[in-house]
């Protein structure tokens, strides 16, 4: 199938053994989120490059499926999704025919359920890297893990946020999908109870005038933005921004398509002053430090939240194959062993109620917007627990 392949360079590492190959899933072509992509595969990249020249595979000691004990250097596999869920169920099945050892990444989270399925099905481990889908799978797995906080948990911390800001209509424009329903009704469900409601505008058939008289008739006080970007996303803030009836409302955007520069490009100051989630500690240590710099020199910008889960979802990766070997069904019995420091603090899996998959529980997640005096600079609103 068509995709990218991607060999690491394997810097200070042995070559002992022939390498380690991890599958990376990854939108690189539109109509996949390029920008999120490019940002996950440059933490993954990252990770691998420094696994390598700290010695590869085997070097803290552990053993591999043969026994050796000396470094063997990480490949990394590469395939673009392009938010396709088919082309990523294939991906999985060429990637598990080339003999990797597990599989890393993925944004969507309708394209990593798919992935998910495949990757369960084949007996090949998965950490996702990035997507919230608290249904990442139909059935329990222990085939899969995931790094990313499950969609309930980030988004009742969003709704939470609307609710102490004083709001309580709540209007929710959103395409259909799986992932932005899903998000409908955590809010629905979070909000309802709290004396809150909420008014869904299906954009399958609104233009933004539409939503703009929308929200007049139904006197709503906030609008979340459940769409794509940059279509409708883009048109609809400055719908929204150019109308003057609706001067006093709070655009929100929980799934985070604020984060990347490209929404500070195309809407400049409209775009500031619209609050999302991201899963970044208020401070970073010392790695998420280091992380950083090396993510913003390779990146030529500031690393998103989405580059740091690349990265952190190898660190797991290398630890597991370093410590437990290269066998998969090995690697999918050790998600419960996981005691790793990340970028964002200490990583370990268990099985919160209602998640099917191994789950970091939690993240640090924050309420983060644009600040309007400078919108290339972030404001961190609220900060969640982990």
């Amino acid at each position: 199938m068509a995709g990218t392949s991607t060999r690491a360079t394997p810097g200070a590492a042995r070559s002992d053994g022939a390498s380690v190959r991890i599958g990376a899933l990854v939108p690189l072509t539109p109509p996949g989120w390029v920008e999120a992509g490019r940002h996950l595969l440059a933490g993954l990249e990252l990770a691998v490059r420094e696994v390598n020249e700290a010695g590869g595979i085997g070097a803290a000691g552990g053993i591999d499926a043969t026994g050796a004990t000396g470094g063997r250097p990480l490949e990394l596999v590469v395939r673009d999704t392009a938010a396709d869920p088919q082309r990523a169920a294939a991906a999985v099945e060429e990637l598990a025919g080339l003999g990797v050892a597990a599989l890393a990444g993925e944004y969507h989270s309708v394209v990593a359920r798919a992935a998910a399925a495949r990757a369960a099905a084949l007996g090949l481990p998965y950490l996702c890297s990035s997507a919230v889908l608290d249904a990442l799978t139909d059935e329990p797995t222990d085939l899969v893990a995931r790094l990313a906080p499950a969609q309930s948990h980030g988004w009742r911390f969003y709704a939470d946020f609307l609710l102490a800001a004083g709001h309580r209509r709540v209007a929710v424009a959103a395409q259909p999908s799986v992932y932005w329903e899903s998000g409908t009704r955590i809010l629905r469900d979070h909000l309802a109870p709290r004396g809150g409601t909420v008014v869904p505008l299906d954009m399958g058939g609104l233009t933004p005038t539409a939503v703009c008289d929308a929200l007049v008739e139904q006197r709503a006080t906030a609008l979340l933005l459940l769409v794509g970007h940059p279509d409708p996303a883009v048109p609809l803030v400055r719908a929204v921004r150019s109308d003057r009836r609706l001067a006093g409302i709070l655009i929100g955007a929980p799934a985070g398509q604020p984060e990347f520069a490209t929404w500070a490009a195309e809407l400049g100051d409209d775009g500031a002053a619209i609050p999302f989630l991201r899963y970044l500690p208020q401070r970073l240590g010392p790695l998420g430090a280091r992380v950083r710099t090396a993510l913003r020199e390779r990146l030529g910008e500031a690393p998103s939240f989405v580059a740091f889960e690349g990265y952190d979802t190898l660190t797991v990766l290398a630890d597991l194959l370093r410590t437990r070997g290269t066998d998969r069904a090995g690697l999918a019995r050790s998600w419960p062993h996981v005691d790793v420091e990340g970028t964002r603090g200490r990583i370990r899996f268990s099985r919160p109620p209602g998640i099917g998959v191994w789950q970091w529980a939690w993240p640090p997640v924050q309420v983060v917007d644009r600040d309007p005096a400078a919108p290339e600079r972030f404001r961190v609103l609220l900060t969640g627990p982990a």
